[in-house]
């Protein structure tokens, strides 16, 4: 099993890779550290979480298929107690990560998404 510092290493050179690399032409993106992994924002929106070493997007009714089309699924954690939940972010898949493009159309839905689900709550 992994030391505690050297999971924290990995999530941290991930995150590098993700604002260095995968975002570096996305404009406005911030991260802000939280629960043990990353939230990733754009001019303030939240949109992404990096956690586990995986990138993850926000999904809605606009763009949850597109994820699912390509066989990705929910980021999922567990209670300490073993209860599971699914979160509404969905994997990036890889060959998006890599395509500078493709990449700004997905943070877009998200920011769609997320812009979306703070729409829902607010009429609540």
């Amino acid at each position: 099993m992994e030391k505690k510092s050297s999971l924290n290493n990995k999530l941290s050179k991930f995150l590098e890779y993700v604002l260095g690399d995968v975002l570096a032409e996305v404009s406005g993106i911030r991260s802000r550290a939280m629960f043990g992994g990353y939230g990733l924002y754009r001019n303030g929106v939240i949109f992404g979480i990096i956690a586990e070493s995986r990138l993850y997007f926000k999904v809605g009714e606009t763009n949850q298929a597109d994820y699912e089309a390509r066989g990705m699924g929910p980021f999922t954690y567990a209670t300490p107690k073993g209860k599971k939940y699914a979160m509404s972010y969905f994997q990036v898949p890889e060959e998006v990560m890599e395509d500078r493009e493709e990449i700004e159309r997905w943070v877009v839905k998200a920011v769609g998404a997320s812009l979306e689900a703070k729409g829902k709550k607010s009429k609540k």
